[in-house]
């Protein structure tokens, strides 16, 4: 096997995900164990300095003899890659205050419009372009290279990955670990207590059994008789909708009321912060012509409106569930080095070191794992990685009435993904009318045209 392990960081100047991989991977002793080469790429060479910095600095600390380089020439970084790791976003919280209101200014229910909604397509598409032709440079350069992919909407970017590319992609998420945390609240049993298995879409998944690693007892007896006795504004902006799911279709879903609800026409009664995302005063004129932002509102949790009526600085953001925030990693390394929690490192140590492990949540082509959900369709499963290669699960069928849901996602991906390819509106317009959150055909061709009058620099060229 080559020792050699060239992996490349598409996106490294971002300030959250560039230091939190870069620590990850030095970690690593699997990975550094080999020849480790890490390659930070990112289009905005402003950060680079700083983050390439950060990577020296842990590298040291850590007695880690790793070659760290960067560049903004993404072909050729790519050549000899074993892995690249995806994380972008094109001016995130500019274009998702558009995403969010939007649709709302012509009727839709959508919540919040990251992933799931009329916002999350156009999401989807602004990130499209760039993830496609990063993995067709990888079928020129790096064909047999892991493409693992964080970026947003995970999904709908992977399955345009996966159709018009040839290279292996992976997408990995976290999500799935808050479900597991909320059910753990509510069984008042710490988390590391529990397996517990997820099966569906990213944002979406929902858990097949939750048991009790010391004793091996099914806990959803349990769980269904604790839920129902716990009070219901406990932790009401992020669990009471999951609470409505699980006691209507049989099971927990994961991860939480703001991503869950995206995929729902009747949520935004679960979610109250859905009003506070990107408020301003529309009397004053949208904040995005004037090149503002308005203040980005996560979820109620941490008492976003408990501030200063003239506070000295600006409202900070609410940091989300693994998107960037307004902090800044301490380039000089001083601080604590602790694992991020995220998947990519854990699924690098196998499939590349041949460390035997398993993973909670992989994103790949459905080829059975979910039954009832059409093949080639990107969906949520447990796996396991080892040297050779991939395993995702195969899962019990989900209810009927759970399939429902998913089933409309995923003839909304593929289509989105047919508009992409296609430069096709008319079949944009189809995905935006299967959503359960557009409330009329003359709202959907409104929300097009106006989404394309703000954002077409940034979409992709597509034509009525």
């Amino acid at each position: 096997m080559n020792d050699d392990l060239r992996i490349v960081l598409v996106g490294a100047g971002s300030r959250e995900f560039g230091p939190a991989s870069i620590r990850d991977l030095l970690l690593s002793d699997p990975l550094c164990e080999r020849a480790l080469s890490l390659v930070l790429v990112d289009i905005d060479p402003s950060e680079l300095p700083r983050t390439r910095a950060y990577a020296e600095a842990v590298s040291e600390r850590l007695g880690r003899r790793v070659a760290v380089s960067a560049t903004t020439d993404l072909e050729s970084a790519l050549p000899g890659a074993r892995a690249v790791v995806l994380a972008i976003e094109i001016n995130r919280y500019f274009y998702w205050a558009q995403d969010f209101h939007i649709p709302r200014m012509f009727g839709s229910s959508q919540i919040y419009g990251e992933n799931g909604g009329p916002g999350g397509l156009f999401h989807a598409l602004r990130n499209m372009g760039p993830a496609v032709e990063l993995a067709r440079a990888m079928e020129v350069h790096c064909p047999e290279a892991w493409l693992v992919n964080y970026t947003n909407p995970l999904t709908k970017l992977c399955e345009a990955q996966t159709r018009l590319s040839s290279v292996r992609v992976v997408g990995l998420c976290h999500g799935v670990f808050h479900g597991m945390e909320q059910m753990a609240r509510l069984l008042e049993l710490p988390v590391e207590r529990l397996e517990a298995r997820a099966s569906g879409l990213n944002h979406f998944s929902w858990f097949e059994s939750v048991r009790d690693r010391e004793t091996g007892e099914d806990l959803y007896p349990t769980l269904r008789r604790r839920e129902r006795e716990a009070h219901w504004l406990h932790d009401w902006d992020e669990i009471a909708l999951s609470r409505i799911l699980f006691r209507v279709f049989g099971r927990y879903p994961s991860p939480g009321a703001n991503h869950i609800g995206e995929y729902l026409g009747w949520a935004r009664e679960f979610l109250g912060s859905s009003l506070l995302q990107f408020f301003y005063d529309p009397a004053r004129g949208a904040p995005w012509e004037a090149g503002a932002t308005p203040t980005w509102i996560y979820n109620l949790g941490e008492n976003p409106t408990g501030v200063p009526a003239f506070p000295e600085s600006p409202l900070p953001r609410v940091r989300d569930d693994g998107d960037e925030t307004d902090r800044e990693d301490e380039v000089g390394a001083a601080g604590e080095l602790t694992p991020s929690g995220e998947l990519a490192v854990p699924l690098l140590e196998g499939v590349l070191c041949g460390v035997d492990t398993f993973l909670d949540a992989v994103n790949v082509p459905n080829e059975g794992y979910v039954p009832g959900l059409p093949d080639g369709a990107v969906v949520e499963v447990p796996a396991r990685a080892d040297a050779s290669g991939l395993h995702p699960a195969v899962m019990e069928p989900l209810p009927e009435g759970i399939l429902g849901l998913l089933r409309t996602q995923t003839s909304i991906n593929c289509l989105l993904v047919d508009a992409f390819a296609d430069g096709s509106r008319r079949t944009l317009l189809q995905a935006l009318l299967l959503d359960p959150t557009t409330t009329s055909y003359r709202a959907a061709v409104h929300t097009i045209n106006e989404m394309f009058r703000l954002q077409g620099e940034v979409l992709p060229d597509m034509e009525w």
